[in-house]
């Protein structure tokens, strides 16, 4: 059975191989600071995660820390969604 986490985790790296299929997400930690991912794939990141999970992320939350890994950006997914209940 698929855990919580592990569903949100899968639904982000579908998010995330959509934009740059070539990219290993699940190893990659500097995705901002390497350049691999840039202000246009945020804002498309931003707007996939709003659809398919109903979160916002505020603008205040949009930093380098919790982009450049699939995993920050699943447990600020979690953190949002735990915040909702």
């Amino acid at each position: 059975m698929e855990t919580f986490n592990e569903g949100v985790y899968s639904e982000l790296l579908e998010i995330l191989q959509n934009l740059h299929p070539d990219v290993d997400f699940t190893t990659n930690r500097e995705l901002v600071d390497a350049g691999i991912i840039d202000s246009f794939d945020i804002v498309t990141i931003i707007s996939d995660i709003a659809d398919i999970f109903d979160v916002t992320i505020s603008a205040d939350e949009i930093i380098p820390e919790n982009f450049n890994s699939a995993s920050a950006l699943a447990e600020l997914i979690k953190i949002k969604l735990e915040d909702e209940e």
